[in-house]
């Protein structure tokens, strides 16, 4: 079995369990308990876990995606206006598994743009549009999540270039680090920002600075950042010092838009 197999099949029982242990790895991965020690090293130092004394755990939990889109709705709307605004007929785009994500797909109806995407609301949303070219990324179904994940995620978005990559994110910390809490999302997050050329982060109020114990990229990778938040937030002197574009989302110009 491949290194990067073994690191999707550890994520997925973390994400199952939240432990797991050395010893109960190796027999169902069929490999040497050093192995899976470096196995663990790695995904350590990739922040996408925590060795404990025989094995790993992951400590935050995400709330399912039916919980997650019934919250902040007139914030996300919002920052789905201004999303929606950047996007150029002709330009492909890339849409992650974030319930705020979900929003600004229904802002796309009718739009001559390429949608890639591994957000099975999203695909929902955009099917029955025969003026959007859509892709659905391949994977692992999660369905609390309502999401594909997974090795073969992260292959599909190697073989493709996007001009955008709309994301969420759980939270974000000072100095800007863009956090989630689901391990085993943050691979296929960090394959869409090397996908694309352009790099917009969708996050409402709540998400200063929200949850997340696992890193998905810094202000470096971004671009744009849409929030109703106001300035003030810890994050903003670094969004500025990294030269990324903050744009204000306002509830109210999302009435009727």
């Amino acid at each position: 079995m491949l290194a990067e197999q073994r690191h999707q099949l550890i994520l997925r029982a973390l994400r199952t369990g939240g432990t797991v242990t050395v010893t109960d790895l190796a027999g169902h991965l069929d490999a040497s308990a050093a192995t899976i020690r470096r196995d663990l090293l790695k995904l350590e130092a990739d922040g996408l876990l925590t060795r404990v004394h025989g094995g790993a755990v992951v400590e935050e939990a995400p709330a399912p995606f039916t919980e997650a889109e019934k919250a902040q709705v007139d914030a996300k709307d919002a920052i789905a206006v201004e999303a929606a605004r950047m996007i150029e007929d002709g330009q492909s785009i890339i849409l992650d598994s974030g319930s705020t994500v979900h929003r600004l797909a229904s802002r796309l109806h009718g739009r001559r743009i390429t949608v890639i995407t591994n957000n099975l609301a999203v695909y929902d949303e955009l099917v029955q549009d025969e003026h959007v070219q859509l892709m659905l990324l391949g994977g692992m179904v999660v369905r609390e999540s309502r999401m594909l994940d997974g090795f073969m995620a992260e292959d599909n978005l190697r073989q493709v270039q996007a001009d955008w990559l709309f994301m969420g994110a759980c939270g974000v910390r000072a100095g800007a680090q863009v956090m989630d809490t689901t391990v085993a999302e943050v691979p296929a997050r960090r394959a869409m920002i090397a996908a694309s050329d352009k790099v917009a982060l969708l996050v409402d109020d709540t998400k200063f600075p929200g949850t997340g114990m696992v890193k998905i990229c810094g202000p470096e990778d971004l671009d744009v950042v849409v929030t109703n938040a106001v300035p003030g937030a810890a994050a903003w002197t670094a969004f500025e010092e990294a030269g990324v574009d903050v744009i204000r989302a306002n509830p109210v110009d999302a009435v009727g838009a």
